[in-house]
């Protein structure tokens, strides 16, 4: 993947999982694999760690979810 491209892709998951719920439309296993990709990337330190935190926030949603389901 080129550095244009990827970078491209983190803007676009960052404005995303900023933006989504457990209970949206599109499932929270595709935004999984798409974190997934973009991590196995050739990243430079600032997007390793851009990365980093959406598989956080991404972590989050997935535990309030289970959460959720539970209920």
């Amino acid at each position: 993947m080129n550095h244009r491209q990827l970078e491209k892709d983190i803007e676009h998951l960052e404005q995303i999982i900023s933006h989504i719920s457990a209970e949206d439309r599109i499932p929270l296993s595709y935004w999984r694999n798409r974190i997934e990709l973009v991590s196995c990337a050739a990243l430079v330190p600032a997007q390793a760690t851009r990365v980093k935190r959406l598989d956080a926030a991404l972590c989050a949603l997935e535990k309030r979810q289970k959460t959720w389901q539970k209920t």
